[in-house]
């Protein structure tokens, strides 16, 4: 059964197409990433499937049964409400029934014998059973959790909390809503590597359908299974994750292109007939000659133009001088602002030819190091030293370095003035900005023309030694690839701080983890640090103390653990399926008139049902326990 469907449908702003004339289907269940450059209309179809604007043709068909969900942004944050308590306000209609069904059972103790009461307090009962009543605070909590807010974070008041938290938020509302479809722009954007390998496991068992933006690739390879993709004016979508669909299209385009270039050939040699029959200047050529140009005519008409042949940002880091060995030393470094103590006695050592990539949760310090190298920030304790002939690039995520009142042009110029300005405009469309985008000035730019900007700069100072924090967070997935190409030939060194696990898969040579005030060096990519993370998790299942044996005896005795931990879960999970039953079957009993219509049994059963309802979130909060 499909959910939403696409007819027909096109639309324009003002004398620019974004698309037109699309057919698109998705059916219930199915998880849809949705790709194509900045610019494309993305977010535009996200705005027409939710109504905020309406096709200049065609239509969006929602399904009859399908509720749409869409990420607010910052919305009903109501000063003095808990994070918690807002995140709670999904199940308004669960709690405002629960409030019902008390006052219910208080009227019922003083008038037994009413029927209606009686009726009313099975049908409350039946609903808030059916909308998740039982559990709906512990899936609120655990939410909150895998999103990466902490206990502490639960009882701050939402309205204080910051830009990236409220989104989280509003995340987090979206994912407990009962939606059968949701639209997720960008879900990541201000996740930690944790928080996003928990939003990929709750997606890949979400069972309603979604439709999700995102320029990171890791991410749409492990949730989404099609992939829509908005390109030349026109959307389609194929029956494949990420990879396979670029694979696909890269090998559908290779086609196109032979098959433009054919029909260049055929136009060339078309015209040189024309030409040919102009010269012998007589009736019938002039027939001759309107019979070739009406072929012509034919030909340009069906002609697809390869995406190849569209513009794409070219990205190349060079260097003039070549550092030492040692690039970079990191001894005994603390930082502190205020009560906030990020990190202390840290040490790192880089060398010529690593790409170290730097992970760590949200707030341990990743950007505040990268200051301390660059200077712009003083350590509480230590020092840095840097190697010889070492020329540092620095990329700051908040792309603050730019001067606002500049236009491109200047801003880019302003490196060098010696540079001719040919030149300086060359490399500028390079990055995509033609002839009048050099006149813009920075603040009218969006988040991925400043990035741009910023990169151009730093290609132009043509540095030995790249510092990069979130350098991929406003490109567009053919930027990105594109920089990554640019990234993997360059000659110098890289520490980069960074959430796109497909660049740190692609590029890393080392991964340096920064927790418990140290940082733990692990040769590799992300794979490397995914086994890591799971040997870490092996070491940590306590043993018993004055334990004396092998490593080898020890791994076993740890994998022994999980398995046994493992086996736990799945006795838990068959026993609260079976307590779920007693209760379906429990309340199936309270609505028969035997019971209904007398009021001894029915206290009986109620009482007994309070007592399934308590075992089943004591069993809840042991599954989540385990799971932790």
């Amino acid at each position: 059964m499909s959910c939403l469907q696409l007819q027909n449908l096109s639309f324009s702003f003002l004398d620019r197409v974004l698309f037109s004339n699309v057919n698109i289907k998705i059916e219930a269940g199915e998880r849809v990433a949705l790709i194509g450059a900045n610019g494309t209309g993305k977010t535009t179809l996200f705005k027409l499937i939710t109504n905020e604007h309406s096709p200049t043709e065609g239509a969006v068909v929602i399904g009859k049964d399908t509720a749409l969900g869409y990420m607010e942004q910052y919305s009903d944050f109501i000063k003095g409400t808990s994070v918690y308590d807002c995140a709670l306000k999904v199940f308004s209609d669960i709690m405002e029934m629960e409030n019902e069904l008390e006052e219910v059972h208080k009227e019922l103790t003083e008038h037994p014998n009413n029927f209606s009461l009686i009726e009313r307090q099975l049908f409350l009962t039946e609903e808030i059973q059916n909308r998740d009543g039982l559990v709906y605070k512990a899936k609120t909590r655990s939410t909150l959790l895998g999103l990466g807010f902490n206990e502490d974070d639960l009882n701050k008041d939402a309205a204080v909390l910051s830009g990236g938290e409220q989104s989280k938020l509003a995340l987090c509302k979206l994912l407990l809503s009962n939606s059968q479809l949701i639209l997720l722009d960008e879900p990541t954007n201000h996740l930690d590597i944790d928080s996003m390998a928990w939003l990929e496991d709750f997606l890949t068992k979400y069972k309603g359908a979604a439709i999700i933006i995102s320029h990171d690739r890791f991410f749409l390879e492990r949730t989404t299974s099609k992939t829509m993709e908005i390109t030349n004016k026109k959307i389609y979508m194929t029956s494949y994750s990420y990879t396979t669909h670029k694979n696909i299209v890269k090998e559908k385009q290779l086609s196109i292109e032979r098959e433009y270039e054919k029909s260049l050939k055929e136009i060339k040699r078309i015209e040189g007939i024309i030409e040919q029959q102009k010269q012998f200047n007589r009736e019938r050529n002039y027939v001759t000659i309107a019979s070739k140009q009406k072929q012509i005519e034919k030909i340009s008409a069906n002609l697809e133009v390869p995406d190849s042949l569209a513009a794409e940002v070219r990205f190349s880091f060079k260097i003039r001088n070549e550092s030492g060995a040692d690039v970079l030393s990191l001894v005994n470094i603390s930082k502190s602002f205020n009560d906030n103590h990020l990190f202390s006695n840290v040490d790192l050592s880089i060398q010529k030819g690593d790409r170290v990539f730097l992970l760590g949760a949200n707030g341990s310090g990743k950007s505040s190091l990268l200051k301390i190298i660059t200077g712009e920030l003083k350590s509480n304790s230590g020092f840095v030293k840097l190697g010889q002939s070492v020329k540092m690039g620095y990329f700051d995520q908040s792309i603050s370095k730019l001067t606002n009142s500049n236009t491109v042009l200047d801003e880019v110029w302003g490196l060098d003035r010696s540079i001719d300005q040919t030149q300086i405009r060359k490399a500028l469309a390079a990055f995509l900005f033609f002839r009048d985008d050099v006149n813009k000035k920075i603040y009218s730019l969006s988040g991925g023309e400043k990035a741009r900007v910023a990169l151009l700069k730093l290609m132009l100072i043509y540095p030995n030694f790249l510092l990069l924090d979130e350098p991929t967070n406003h490109l567009d997935i053919s930027s990105r690839e594109a920089f990554e190409d640019a990234l993997l030939d360059f000659d110098g060194t890289i520490l980069a701080v960074s959430h796109d696990r497909y660049l740190i898969n692609k590029l890393a040579t080392k991964i340096a983890v920064l927790q418990d005030n140290k940082i733990e060096m692990i040769e590799g990519n992300y794979n490397s640090y995914l086994q890591y993370k799971e040997n870490a998790a092996l070491d940590n299942i306590p043993l018993p103390k004055n334990h004396k044996k092998s490593d080898y005896k020890l791994r076993k005795e740890r994998e022994s653990e999980i398995r046994r931990r493992k086996s736990q879960i799945a006795r838990l999970e068959q026993h609260i399926s079976k307590v779920e039953k007693e209760i379906m079957e429990l309340e199936e009993k309270m609505a028969s008139p035997e019971i209904s219509t007398d009021y001894i049994k029915l206290c009986k059963s109620a009482k007994t049902h309070k007592e399934c309802k308590e075992l089943l979130d004591n069993l809840y909060a042991e599954w989540e326990g385990l799971h932790s």
